[in-house]
C-alpha cells in the first residue's frame, strides 16, 4: 500500500484529461491514486467546490467529516481539513479522530438540524462530508457529501460541485487555501458520532426485545468501521453478540476474493462473506457489514440471504409491527428490486414507490417523513424511526442487521424462514443479473430509448404490461428501460465506469422462463440499441 499512498501525494490529475478529472457517480467521487483518478489535488478540488456551495447555500452549521479504513481514506480526510480549516468552516469528527461510519454522519447531520427545520432561514444548517469508496478493493479511494438532509446529494449539487472542483484543477488550485495538517488537526472539534448513534438504536429498532430474546448473535466488520460501532453496541446493550473479526488492515489481507479473484469488501456476496459463513451454525442470526457500514449482509442457517430476499422480508414486517406509522407512508424500491416486493406492499395496501438506481432517490421521502422505507437491490437501506421520524437518510447497514435480529426475536423465524413464508403466498422469484458488453454508440442509444423503442407486444411468452423510460414512483429517467409481464420483467441500463451494460431479469415461472426473458431482453436491445 505505500506505493498508493505514494502515488496519492506526488501523482497530479491532468483537468485537461477527461479520465482525470472530478466526476460523481451515483455514490460520490471513486478513483485509484495510480490511475490519477485519486490523488490530493482531487480531495483539495472537491472540499474547496462543497465550501463554495456551504457559502452559496448559506450553510454556517458544522460540517460532520467521516472517514472508513481503506488506505487512502486518512490521507484523504487530512486533505479535506486543510482546506476546510483554511476557510475557517467548523468541522466535527470522530472522538480520537477515528474512522466514522456513513449511517453515523448521516445521523449526525439530521440531529443537528432536526431543531432548525421550522426556521425562515437555513444559516445553522450542517453538512458533511465523508471519505469512503464503499465496498470498493483495498486500493481505491471515495468521497462522498450529504447535504442538510443528510442522504447522498442530489445530480444538480453533485454537478455544481463536480463543475466548480474540475475549475481549480483547471487552475492547478492556485485559489484554493490549505493550511498544515497539524493546524487542521487542531481546527477540528472533537465529536462522539458513536455514542450518540448507540444510545439512540431503540428509536429505530426494537432493542428491548432483541436483549430479553438472547439470541446468539455474530457480526464480521470486514475491518471497517461498523467495528467500533458494534463494540460499543455490545457494551451498551448487553446483547449476547460476537464480533468475529477484530482486525483492521489497510490491505484487508484476511478477506477472502470476491467471485471475480478481487479483493472486494461486499457483505451482499457469498464469495467475500466466506468467512462469517464458514462459521454460521455458531449462531442464531449473523450479519456483515461493508467498510463504510452502508450496506448489510445477513446469514443464516440457510446462508448468506438474497438482499432482495430479506428487502422484501423487512417490508412486510415493518408494515405489521410499526403500529405508530400512518398507512399512507409510501414503501420504497429501485425499479431493479424484486417483484415479491411490489407483491407485498400490494398486499398490505400500501402505496409502493419505484424509483432509478440510486439511493438518492430515497432521501427527500425519508427527510420529509412520507417514505417509510427506502430499499435497494445492492443490500442498501433506510427506515423511518419507530416514532416515523428520519433515522438516517443514507444507507444504513448497521440498523438493518438489528431489524434482522428484531425480527426473529419477535417472530421466532430466521429471515430465510420467514421469506419462505411470502414465497408461500405469493410465488417463488428467480433472479439474475448479466453483463453485456457495449460499444459507446450503444450507451449513447440508452439515452435515446422511449417506450415506442418495443414494439414487440410478448416478452418469453407472455404480453407486455408496461416499457419504462421512467421511474413510475418519481418520473425520474431510469437511464436506461425496463420491460415488465404479468410474470417478470428485466431492465437494462449502461455502466457508467464500464463498457458494458447490465441486465437484471426476475421470473415468478421459474429458472427456465428467466433464461428465456434474458435470452429476449438479449434479442430486443440488439434491436433497439443499433
Amino acid at each position: 500500500m505505500d506505493a498508493i499512498t505514494k502515488a496519492f501525494y506526488q501523482e497530479r490529475p491532468d483537468a485537461a484529461h477527461v479520465a482525470e478529472r472530478v466526476a460523481f457517480g451515483t455514490s460520490g467521487h471513486r478513483g485509484s491514486s495510480i490511475k490519477r483518478t485519486f490523488n490530493q489535488d482531487h480531495i483539495y478540488a472537491i472540499t474547496q467546490a462543497v465550501v463554495d456551495y456551504r457559502r452559496q447555500a448559506d450553510y454556517q452549521g458544522p460540517l460532520f467529516l467521516g472517514f472508513d479504513t481503506h488506505a487512502l481514506s486518512r490521507s484523504a480526510w487530512e486533505c479535506a481539513l486543510q482546506v476546510l480549516a483554511a476557510n475557517n468552516v467548523p468541522v466535527f469528527v470522530e472522538k480520537g479522530h477515528g474512522y466514522t461510519a456513513t449511517p453515523l454522519v448521516s445521523h449526525a447531520i439530521l440531529q443537528h438540524n432536526r431543531p432548525l427545520r421550522q426556521e425562515v432561514n437555513n444559516s445553522g444548517w450542517a453538512d458533511g462530508l465523508i471519505i469512503t469508496p464503499s465496498h470498493n478493493p483495498p486500493e481505491d479511494g471515495g468521497i462522498k457529501y450529504n447535504p442538510h438532509h443528510g442522504g447522498p446529494a442530489e445530480t444538480d449539487i453533485t454537478s455544481w460541485i463536480e463543475l466548480r472542483a474540475n475549475a481549480y484543477l483547471l487552475r492547478k488550485l492556485t485559489d484554493v487555501p490549505i493550511v498544515p495538517v497539524e493546524q487542521a488537526l487542531g481546527h477540528a472539534q472533537q465529536y462522539d458520532f458513536t455514542a450518540h448513534y448507540v444510545a439512540q438504536l431503540s428509536d429505530v429498532v426494537d432493542m428491548g426485545t432483541i436483549q430479553q430474546a438472547n439470541l446468539t448473535l455474530g457480526v464480521d466488520p470486514m475491518g471497517g468501521t461498523a467495528l467500533p460501532v458494534w463494540q460499543a453496541i455490545v457494551a451498551h446493550y448487553k446483547l449476547n453478540l460476537n464480533v468475529v473479526n477484530t482486525t483492521v488492515d489497510a490491505e484487508f489481507a484476511f478477506m477472502p476474493p470476491d467471485h471475480d479473484g478481487k479483493i472486494r469488501m461486499d457483505c451482499s456476496s457469498p464469495a467475500a462473506m466466506a468467512n462469517l459463513l464458514k462459521i454460521k451454525d455458531q449462531f442464531d442470526i449473523a450479519f456483515g457489514n461493508d467498510p463504510d457500514a452502508d450496506r448489510h449482509g445477513i446469514v443464516d442457517a440457510n446462508g448468506l440471504m438474497n438482499p432482495n430476499h430479506f428487502l422484501a422480508v423487512c417490508i412486510d414486517y415493518l408494515i405489521t409491527h410499526r403500529p405508530e406509522w400512518v398507512a399512507s407512508l409510501k414503501i420504497g424500491k429501485t425499479l431493479v428490486s424484486s417483484s415479491m416486493i411490489d407483491r407485498v406492499v400490494a398486499s398490505h395496501g400500501r402505496e409502493l414507490y419505484e424509483v432509478p438506481v440510486g439511493f438518492k432517490w430515497f432521501v427527500d421521502g425519508l427527510h420529509e417523513g412520507w417514505l417509510a422505507f427506502g430499499g435497494e437491490e445492492s443490500a442498501g437501506a433506510s427506515l423511518l424511526t419507530r416514532d416515523g421520524n428520519a433515522w438516517s437518510t443514507d444507507k444504513d447497514g448497521i440498523v438493518l442487521c438489528l431489524l434482522a435480529a428484531e425480527i426473529m426475536a419477535v417472530t421466532g423465524k430466521t429471515p430465510s424462514e420467514y421469506y419462505r413464508t411470502l414465497t408461500e403466498r405469493f410465488g417463488e422469484p428467480f433472479y439474475k443479473r448479466v453483463d453485456t458488453p457495449c460499444s459507446p454508440e450503444q450507451k449513447a442509444a440508452f439515452k435515446n430509448l422511449s417506450a415506442e423503442s418495443v414494439t414487440e407486444t410478448s416478452l418469453a411468452g407472455d404480453p407486455i404490461t408496461a416499457v419504462l423510460v421512467n421511474a413510475p414512483g418519481n418520473g425520474a429517467a431510469i437511464g436506461g428501460i425496463k420491460v415488465t409481464t404479468e410474470n417478470g420483467w428485466f431492465a437494462a441500463r449502461p455502466s457508467g465506469t464500464e463498457s458494458l451494460y447490465k441486465v437484471y431479469a426476475e421470473s415468478f415461472k421459474g429458472e427456465q422462463h428467466l433464461d428465456e426473458l434474458i435470452e429476449n431482453a438479449t434479442s430486443l436491445l440488439a434491436t433497439v440499441l443499433k
